[in-house]
């Protein structure tokens, strides 16, 4: 049986690897900016040039940002993706005329940084001094048929080539959901925090983690360190035989057709190899928790574990048997089970949503959200809340919603919710929740129409 190091590895997870709410936030922001100044430099463009470029949908947000996978050892070298999506016929056909309208949008508007924005091959990226990069991927999209529900999209690279920009995303929040149980994502943090442990190193991407992990990832233990150990086995097991990886959403197209991708998985197996025969300790029969220390500080090389064994050598015989029955109640680390409305449609809002709220108490119509709160700080348990969504968009459409719980006691709680779901027969306007426990809870409501979401509201929901 594997020595149970559950608390100290649930703290490394949560304090060191997880992205902290202030990282996030930093870089939503840093993305928010150049997204306005984008926007705003392709108006200052139109007005010298007499074009008309304009974006068909608000950006996508890419790769690891969006999948929530950046880990906080990124710190030096965010890469954040947004694709940015226009009509066909409003940009050049050219692949390198059309990245140059936006590389001078952005020159229009981006000044000050490490280097002007400039456009690569598969992006328009800008720099950031302090190692922050935004890469502005180039999309075009069309109907094949007048009459079709869904767009086609070609990504601006040496040529145009189809590709969704959702569709990555898309895979990798089905696959956690319904396959792994939301535990697909920390097991890909954690292996990140393996393969960026040491600088030297060059190992594969991203997406190609993601993909391994997804088809290795071994769910149904209860441990996160158990997780993680069994997932990474069964990658290195899958390595020594095989080492092709392929594009999830489209498996003819291989992620390993260089030479170099080829290397950096080699790499990868190698270094798996190793590190877990160096792991073998922790299923001997004398196996102490300061072996168990080493072990997972020789893997991820990071100080947190150095701490640990300092810790462990500094400690008192008693301090070290009550730390013992304290690491038996790990850290809480908490189903991140949160969705996202970007993740699954476009959205291009054109039409304004409301969310009203009736206040309940033992089926008693007592008074509308904001006047229930009026002189209070927030609602109390045990009260039913009726959201009633108002929109003046015009039918046909369909309506989803999330609720999502905030603080401390949803995490507890294990409660966070946060799923996107499609409202209710017969009246999908209307949602139902109770209060039950203290939090800064939301509300969102969204109208979805021709698989674009063309409006949305959010309501706050503070209870006590």
């Amino acid at each position: 049986m594997m020595y149970d190091l559950s608390g100290k590895f649930n703290t490394f997870y949560a304090k060191h690897v997880v992205l902290q709410q202030k990282q996030k936030s930093d870089l939503y922001k840093k993305k928010d900016i150049n997204i306005e100044r984008l926007k705003e430099g392709l108006q200052a463009y139109n007005e010298d040039k007499g074009t008309d470029y304009k974006l068909a949908e608000e950006p996508v947000v890419q790769g690891s940002v969006t999948m929530h996978t950046v880990t906080q050892n990124d710190t030096n070298d965010y890469d954040i993706d947004v694709a940015i999506v226009f009509e066909k016929d409003n940009i050049p056909e050219g692949t390198i005329a059309a990245k140059r309208v936006v590389e001078q949008a952005l020159l229009k508007k981006c000044t000050g940084f490490k280097e002007p924005p400039k456009a690569h091959t598969n992006c328009v990226r800008i720099v950031y001094k302090d190692g922050y990069h935004i890469d502005f991927a180039v999309y075009r999209r069309y109907k094949q048929n007048e009459s079709d529900d869904e767009y086609t999209y070609e990504h601006c690279g040496s040529e145009w080539r189809e590709r969704d920009p959702r569709k990555i995303t898309k895979w990798f929040v089905d696959q956690n959901k319904n396959e792994h149980n939301y535990k697909l994502r920390e097991v890909v943090r954690l292996l990140k925090m393996f393969c960026k442990s040491r600088d030297t190193w060059t190992m594969p991407g991203g997406l190609i983690q993601s993909v391994l992990a997804d088809e290795k990832c071994q769910s149904q233990y209860d441990r996160t360190d158990e997780r993680f150990y069994y997932t990474i086995k069964g990658i290195r097991d899958r390595l020594e035989i095989y080492q092709g990886v392929f594009n999830p959403t489209d498996t003819t197209k291989s992620l390993t057709y260089t030479d170099k991708d080829k290397r950096k998985v080699n790499n990868l197996y190698i270094r798996l190899d190793t590190y877990i025969k160096k792991l073998d300790v922790l299923f001997e029969d004398g196996c102490t928790r300061e072996d168990a220390i080493n072990a997972w500080c020789e893997f991820f090389n990071h100080g947190y574990w150095e701490e640990q064994k300092e810790e462990h050598r500094g400690s008192s015989e008693v301090h070290k048997a009550f730390s013992e029955v304290a690491a038996a109640v790990p850290y809480r680390v908490f189903t991140e089970t949160e969705e996202f409305i970007d993740h699954l449609f476009a959205v291009n809002l054109k039409y304004s949503l409301e969310i009203k709220c009736e206040v309940a108490r033992n089926d008693q119509v007592i008074g509308t959200l904001d006047n229930y709160l009026l002189g209070r700080k927030g609602l109390e348990s045990g009260l039913r809340l009726g959201f009633k969504a108002v929109t003046n968009a015009p039918e046909p459409y369909k309506i989803y919603w999330k609720t999502k719980n905030r603080g401390s006691v949803a995490i507890d709680r294990n409660e966070v919710r946060g799923q996107i779901f499609e409202g209710f027969y017969p009246d999908n306007l209307l949602h139902i929740e109770e209060t039950l426990f203290s939090g800064d809870h939301y509300v969102e409501c969204y109208v979805v129409k021709d698989n674009i979401c063309v409006a949305k509201g959010r309501i706050n929901v503070p209870i006590v």
